[in-house]
């Protein structure tokens, strides 16, 4: 690594006993965006302070689970530990892979990277958690993931997986925190433990306003791991921080979550993704359109094809009908309207949903709701006494100034 690089990150961190949960910076008052911030009080995730963390890996075998997100300025977190001759034995991969090329829901493969030469172990597909051989040469694993703030977005299932690894392997997990893009309010159902899966593992609700190692404190807390085990967990916090804060993300978590409108967009039209409608896969507008091949959903058109992160979208090569939420720029939010609107337009009521819906919901009674034409609002106070328990329950974890 550059030398000045290497000082310009150093001069941001504060050396400090990274074993205790908690790191030890302290939070601003004042409200601040990444765009628009002094030099002097950037947002700063945890991944850049480097001082906090180096101290804590020196001598000990590493093991990353990071993707194409983990990055440093324009250095990935990988590369600038390798530099500065940290022992990193393996690298684990969420869904995407650890580039981010990967289509939702393609497999993963184990491969080698091609780069620094290091195993990549998925952990996507049939290996989600890692196995007891794969962790005994390992001391220590790092997280540090970009996360977007919804419950079905699977990087957080897969934090759970790796806690679980961690807690009954004996070793220790550091996660190097992010801010949450969706993280200055909380809304949506509470998942119940019968629609329990890898797209929603944890009785919260879709939009659950924390940070990931603010959930991860809660899924200690709270004993979410089998056998109400619990993992050594260490934090470096994010710098300037609070949850009411906008963070525009610098690189796109994944490959169907192109821009700041397509991720504000997410925890309303990933419901979709459990209905016969296109998001726009396939398209330069992911998660910003809503159409399929008949004109009774809508008059603006989009035709989805194969593409690198999106290979056999649904509706390939055919004209889609619908809604383009580009030329509105709606409100920050979990918005039913758009499900609801489209179920009403759908000349098939009964084929509208699939199996899948109810998982992406965390329940059967948003799918009856709609059935039976409740009103968004009338749905909104079905949700309200357990979203009231959730709210108080999530202040005991919080790192960060909350909304």
């Amino acid at each position: 690594m550059d030398k000045m690089f290497l000082a310009f990150f150093l001069s941001f961190s504060l050396l400090v006993n990274v074993s205790s949960c908690h790191s030890m910076d302290k939070q601003t008052d004042s409200a601040k965006d990444n765009t628009s911030q002094t030099a002097a009080s950037p947002i700063l995730p945890g991944a850049y302070q480097i001082g906090e963390y180096l101290p804590y890996l020196k001598n000990k075998n590493i093991a990353l689970v990071v993707n194409q997100t983990s990055l440093i300025n324009n250095t990935h977190l990988a590369d600038t530990l390798l530099s500065l001759g940290v022992k990193i034995k393996k690298i684990f991969a969420p869904e995407h892979g650890f580039r981010g090329e990967a289509d939702a829901g393609e497999t993963v493969k184990n491969d080698v990277d091609k780069k620094t030469g290091l195993p990549l172990v998925s952990l996507y597909g049939n290996n989600k958690k890692p196995t007891a051989d794969q962790l005994k040469d390992v001391d220590v694993i790092i997280f540090d993931i970009q996360d977007v703030g919804a419950r079905f977005y699977t990087y957080i299932s897969t934090m759970h997986y790796l806690m679980e690894s961690c807690a009954e392997n004996n070793k220790s997990l550091l996660i190097l925190d992010r801010p949450n893009p969706n993280g200055s309010y909380i809304d949506g159902p509470i998942l119940e433990p019968k629609y329990k899966s890898f797209v929603g593992m944890h009785p919260i609700p879709i939009v659950h306003g924390l940070t990931v190692a603010e959930l991860a404190q809660m899924i200690n807390g709270e004993r979410w791991l089998d056998s109400n085990k619990t993992c050594n967990l260490k934090i470096v916090k994010v710098k300037n921080y609070e949850h009411k804060d906008r963070y525009v993300l610098p690189v796109k978590p994944s490959p169907n979550l192109p821009n700041e409108l397509s991720i504000m967009l997410y925890p309303s039209l990933g419901l979709f993704e459990g209905t016969v409608m296109s998001v726009g896969r396939g398209t330069d507008k992911a998660f910003q359109v809503i159409g399929a091949p008949d004109t009774a959903y809508g008059e603006d058109t989009f035709k989805p094809v194969s593409t690198p992160g999106a290979k056999n979208p649904p509706y390939e090569n055919k004209v889609c009908y619908g809604v383009d939420l580009t030329k509105q720029y709606p409100e920050r939010g979990l918005k039913l309207k758009y499900v609801i609107d489209m179920y009403k337009k759908a000349p098939d009521k009964e084929k509208y949903f699939n199996n899948f819906f109810n998982k992406l919901a965390g329940n059967s009674s948003l799918q009856d709701q709609i059935k039976k034409g409740m009103s968004e609002t009338a749905i909104r106070e079905s949700w309200q006494a357990n979203l009231d328990k959730y709210k108080l329950m999530r202040k005991k974890y919080l790192l960060y100034k909350d909304f």
